[in-house]
């Protein structure tokens, strides 16, 4: 199976050091695609969690990966999110075929890109940092207790189940907050005539048209590789939400081209 040829990959919310990344997911993924330029939208390690005891090889793999593709020619341009914040101190370095930036501005067929984490519009993260942090410890205890629900799911023959997915889904108020950050963005897209906002952060992907006094501005979420297991691609003018279950990235295929290392 030959690699697809892809103008722009988008990835956030990878999280890697993070008992909850699919790593071997996204691996696959990455090795199945052969972008000319792969944005990394935040949070692809993630230092709130980081544990000197818990990396594990499909993690290194991963990291391999990405340097394997900029050594093949791909255009990398890391944006620092919240979980690597830390990054952020060296914004602006430039090595060669990685970029390591807070934002990124590209013009694609006459349009203009406007792509960064978003964590800047986070009430909890500007406000209460500890109070995120505490969140998130949660959602790691939450992440393990649906590790093992999956685990006797499979064994009765059930289907698995996200349990942070449905209880995030399932809030009111989750759902007003989203759409007021999405909102604030494309309203600050629009004021200085950027058709096309991509975040990550929301761990939400979509796809959505805004209308506002200068003109549609497109809100573009990649989602995340905990829950959703989800990229974006841009071919040919357009924008499409890839989901990793529809790509039937098998283990057969994987064998065939166990070669092509890490």
């Amino acid at each position: 199976m030959a690699k697809r040829a892809v103008k722009i990959a988008v990835i956030s919310d990878v999280h890697l050091g993070f008992v909850g990344c699919r790593a071997k997911e996204l691996n696959r993924y990455l090795k199945s695609i052969e972008p000319e330029i792969l944005v990394i939208n935040g949070d692809f390690i993630d230092i709130w969690q980081f544990r000197t005891y818990y990396f594990p090889t499909s993690h290194s793999k991963v990291l391999q990966r990405v340097f394997k593709m900029m050594s093949s020619g791909t255009q990398v341009y890391y944006l620092t999110g919240n979980h690597d914040e830390m990054l952020r101190r060296y914004s602006g370095l430039n090595m060669g075929n990685l970029v390591l930036d807070d934002k990124l501005v590209l013009e694609l067929d006459g349009k203009l890109h406007w792509f960064f984490h978003g964590d800047i519009f986070d009430i909890s993260m500007r406000g209460s940092k500890w109070l995120a942090k505490l969140g998130n410890t949660g959602y790691e205890l939450l992440i393990l207790t649906n590790k093992l629900a999956n685990f006797f799911l499979e064994l009765m023959g059930r289907e698995r189940t996200m349990f942070s997915k449905r209880i995030k889904d399932a809030t009111k108020s989750g759902v007003k907050k989203l759409s007021n950050y999405e909102q604030t963005a494309v309203d600050i897209a629009a004021e200085n005539n950027y058709k096309f906002v991509i975040n990550g952060h929301t761990h939400k992907p979509i796809i959505k048209d805004f209308a506002t006094e200068n003109g549609t501005v497109t809100y573009v979420n990649s989602g995340d590789w905990v829950e959703n297991m989800t990229a974006l691609e841009y071919e040919n003018g357009d924008w499409k939400l890839i989901q990793y279950k529809d790509l039937k990235l098998d283990e057969d295929w994987l064998k065939a081209t166990s070669s092509d290392l890490p």
